[in-house]
């Protein structure tokens, strides 16, 4: 009987415990299940964002030039961040505002760009970049200047600039001289060269004074017409009278610049030989230029944009320069106006438009 007993107890005692074990086993069972589905829901919550973040990292650079030929540097620029693997539209978004050869404009266009929280400012021309230094006081600026940036205060210096703003140097502010003397070798019966420009532009200003000393070295009059806005610029260009000059020369007005059709329209219809700063509107009908492709100083500017918006300060960009000048002449503009260009002139020519 006692066996019996303990038999039943031992038997009893085994149910129980393969029924607590069952029990166990289903509960894990279920908390496995639980810890799977809290686990793929974690995932869908977090990967999304995750997802979501990645998605919105797209960096936001607030462009700012006068139109007109300048519209070069903006084309390099996305050929050069397209070179370093960034995305046009995934990575990076080009907010352009062309104000149209109003420098006034550049301010409040900068201070909005601000505003709108942009990554980075990106300055075509020293006259935009100073205008939009000084409207602004947070975004770091990315700019093209023509004139040398420790003249006019943008940096402190080549190596180490020091505050928000680096970006590419290019000469042609101090090639002025240079090409109102290639002018004159092309022209040799040149005596009056007439030019336009704001004088409360630094860098045209700067500009005409290398002009006025180069051409009184060559024994040539520069004529100086200075034009503070576009519409004052298309009336100067309408009332110039035949005969009043023999050729016209660029200097580093961004306003001038951004009318540069205009210019080599009404230089063809006058029959006066041009000089340009920029190689592109000799393509477009001008008689020569000598200078830096805008191009390629779009292009060098991508990966101080690069650099910038992945982490490296400005100050720690050193200023770079663009060396290669190159001399275009069109000779299909001088059969036009009547102009022989002379061989000398001809075989020192980059590049000929024939």
């Amino acid at each position: 009987m006692n066996k019996t007993f303990w038999n039943r107890f031992l038997d009893s005692s085994s149910d129980n415990r393969k029924s607590k074990t069952c029990t166990e086993r289903r509960r894990s069972i279920q908390n496995r299940k639980w810890v799977g589905i809290v686990a793929i829901v974690l995932t869908f919550i977090f990967g999304g964002a995750v997802a979501e973040a990645q998605q919105a990292k797209v960096y936001r650079v607030g462009v700012i030039l006068q139109g007109g030929l300048f519209y070069a540097m903006v084309d390099g620029l996305r050929d050069g961040l397209k070179e370093l693997g960034f995305v046009e539209g995934k990575q990076f978004l080009l907010e352009i505002r062309d104000t149209r050869g109003d420098l006034e404009a550049v301010d409040e266009t900068a201070r909005s760009l601000e505003r709108e929280k942009v990554n980075l400012l990106y300055t075509v021309t020293t006259s935009v970049t100073i205008a939009a230094s000084r409207s602004t006081a947070n975004t770091p600026i990315v700019f093209n200047a023509g004139t040398d940036p420790t003249i006019v205060g943008l940096v402190e210096s080549f190596a180490k600039p020091r505050g928000r703003l680096t970006g590419v140097h290019f000469l042609t502010t101090d090639l002025t001289g240079k090409r109102l003397e290639i002018l004159r070798d092309l022209f040799p019966k040149l005596h009056r060269v007439v030019t336009f420009y704001n004088p409360s532009n630094p860098s045209a200003t700067e500009s005409a004074k290398q002009g006025r000393e180069a051409a009184r070295h060559l024994q040539v009059q520069f004529i100086e017409r200075h034009v503070a806005s576009v519409k004052e610029l298309q009336a100067a260009l309408r009332t110039l009278r035949a005969g009043e000059a023999d050729a016209y020369v660029d200097v580093s007005d961004a306003m001038v610049a951004s009318q540069g059709q205009l210019i080599i329209d009404t230089a063809k219809a006058k029959r006066l030989p041009t000089m340009f700063q920029e190689q592109s509107p000799v393509a477009k009908g001008g008689l020569a230029s000598y200078g830096v492709s805008y191009h390629e100083v779009g292009r060098l500017s991508a990966k101080y944009i690069q650099r910038i918006l992945t982490g490296t300060r400005s100050q720690d960009l050193p200023v770079e320069t663009v060396r290669k000048i190159d001399l275009v002449l069109n000779l299909r503009t001088a059969r036009e106006i009547g102009l022989t260009v002379p061989p000398n002139v001809l075989t020192q020519a980059d590049r000929v438009i024939k």
